[in-house]
């Protein structure tokens, strides 16, 4: 996960681009166990911006407790989410006729989401059962 990287999406999502650090350290934590595609994402991003230094290019500030980032902080951002335009006559013609990767079947995803709720749903149970015995039921 690329820590720079990871600092901006959290601040451009933001009130006003304002995060205090206890928050930046929360949702920085949350993202860095989510999987290896937020990290794989971050450095995609970064490589976009090689020499990428987020307080002495001021693209974040330090402010009363928290980090802002600044107008040119989203800036370089949104620069880095852009696709870069592919000229069609650089690409190989093997790579434009590839056929295109198939996504998850329906079918799969539904187990996996009904795996999901049988899940909580136990856990629930649990709980349930858990504070019956505690209060005596």
């Amino acid at each position: 996960m690329n820590f720079q990287v990871t600092v901006l999406k959290i601040l451009v999502a933001c009130p006003d681009g304002f995060a205090f650090l206890s928050d930046l350290k929360r949702d920085m934590a949350i993202l860095a166990t989510s999987g290896r595609d937020w990290a794989d994402r971050t450095k995609r991003l970064a490589a976009r911006v090689p020499d990428l230094d987020i307080f002495s290019q001021t693209l974040v500030e330090r402010e009363n407790g928290g980090w802002k980032i600044t107008a040119q902080g989203r800036s370089v951002l949104e620069f880095m989410e852009t696709r870069p335009l592919v000229d069609i006559e650089t690409v190989p013609a093997e790579r434009v006729d590839a056929p295109v990767p198939l996504l998850p079947q329906p079918a799969e995803r539904a187990k996996r989401r009904s795996e999901r709720r049988e899940r909580r749903r136990e856990a629930r149970e649990r709980g349930a059962r858990a504070a019956c015995r505690r209060s005596g039921c």
